[in-house]
């Protein structure tokens, strides 16, 4: 006889409040299983990332695409958080996306601490918690912080938050509000 792994069963409404509290409040449930997961994001990364090898959260520093697939295969419950914000420059987008980074961070610890021990971030964007990052994860400064984002992890942002109804398209400079997007798998 096979036993059974319990798990707590995700309440929405008292995430939702932890959601809120921590200033989240755009966001929508979803089940990881439908996180588009493509090969061609991690050839972006690789070819056209100035992170990529750089940042010890970023591809090659992840797992493959097929490692990432079935990583998300193993969750039933997730969130994703829209961030929408229009920046002068990058300098200034730089400076918003760490904070929100660890804000986020926040909120992973949270709702750990809330009895969700599976719980894992992807960063709206790339990992910023160290000033000068060592672009290896053996060798991270700061591993409890270390997040990779969706791209790294090989998800189409693109096509899935328009699959959950979010805005997304690609700008030519900063004119434009920007659109941003972090996961959080709960269970």
């Amino acid at each position: 006889m096979k036993s059974r792994a319990r798990t707590k069963k995700v309440n929405h409404p008292e995430l939702d409040a932890l959601f809120q509290k921590h200033g989240y409040a755009d966001h929508k449930w979803i089940d990881p299983q439908e996180i588009v997961v493509a090969q061609w994001v991690r050839m972006k990364c690789m070819f056209g990332c100035g992170w990529y090898g750089v940042k010890a959260a970023c591809p090659p520093n992840t797992p493959s695409v097929a490692e990432c697939e079935r990583f998300f295969r193993e969750y039933r419950v997730g969130a994703i958080f829209h961030f929408q914000k229009k920046v002068k420059n990058f300098s200034e987008h730089h400076s918003w996306a760490k904070k929100e980074n660890a804000k986020l961070i926040r909120l992973e610890r949270a709702v750990f601490l809330a009895g969700f021990e599976r719980v894992f971030l992807l960063n709206m964007t790339t990992c910023l918690g160290c000033r000068d990052c060592t672009g290896n994860m053996a060798t991270c400064q700061n591993p409890p912080l270390a997040r990779p984002t969706p791209e790294g992890m090989a998800v189409d942002v693109y096509s899935t938050a328009r699959k959950f109804g979010f805005p997304l398209q690609v700008l030519p400079g900063y004119a434009q509000a920007m659109n941003r997007y972090a996961i959080l798998l709960v269970q």
